[in-house]
């Protein structure tokens, strides 16, 4: 059976998720995010178009961006497919939303989140795909109470999905984000993934939206 897959349910979540991570962001900021909508030109090698939400000098974040795009092509260029030769001569979209917040009072930590998902398709051939993202904390001041809270929160979005995801994207994001230059972590981790095709597309989506939906309540009370 053809393995059927579900692009406006992937996009529909998506601008969903940054619909409510902006306005919930902007509740508690107390000012609004602007919002910057783009379009790929027409002659252009990529189509597609997105929609860019930034908020600066605010009262709590000094900057906050949340970033929404969805493109496409007919063909991808061959770096790109130097580690996957199975996706040559495909046509493909990807599609995700990514953030990074920098709150002005130091004690309070940055964080960067992204979900994502890829598409390549060929007639008469089984589509190639996968979902990547998750997030991470970057305090000045570590408080143990809000690494504590972080990960449960991001424990919380994985457990639904197998005991053994957790402590897999937790050491995935801990080795992804080292810093070997400084022989040292980029802040206190969280949950990192990709190539994510685990238990079929809808389930795969299912966790994508797992680990998005867990942003706002693992990083809002520790604002607070």
């Amino acid at each position: 059976m053809a393995t059927r897959i579900d692009t406006q349910a992937v996009k529909n979540y998506l601008l969903g998720l940054q619909d409510r991570i902006t306005s919930a962001t902007a509740a508690l900021d107390g000012k609004s995010f602007v919002t910057d909508s783009w379009e790929k030109p027409k002659d252009s090698k990529l189509q597609g178009y997105g929609r860019t939400c930034i908020l600066e000098n605010g009262n709590i974040l000094e900057k906050g961006g949340v970033g929404f795009s969805h493109v496409s092509g007919h063909q991808l260029p061959p770096a790109a497919t130097q580690n996957r030769p199975e996706i040559t001569g495909r046509s493909f979209e990807a599609m995700g939303v990514s953030l990074v917040f920098h709150p002005r009072n130091p004690k309070a930590p940055t964080t960067h989140m992204n979900v994502r998902c890829f598409i390549a398709q060929a007639p008469d051939q089984e589509p190639v795909w996968w979902f990547g993202g998750g997030f991470d904390l970057t305090p000045f001041y570590p408080f143990l109470e809000d690494v504590v809270h972080w990960h449960q929160q991001a424990k919380a979005a994985c457990d639904p999905f197998g005991e053994d995801v957790y402590p897999k994207l937790k050491k995935w994001c801990d080795d992804y984000f080292y810093l070997d230059h400084r022989n040292e972590a980029r802040g206190v981790g969280g949950v990192f993934f990709d190539d994510w095709t685990q238990g079929g597309f809808e389930q795969s989506l299912a966790f994508t939206k797992s680990i998005g939906d867990a942003i706002l309540p693992a990083y809002v009370p520790i604002v607070e």
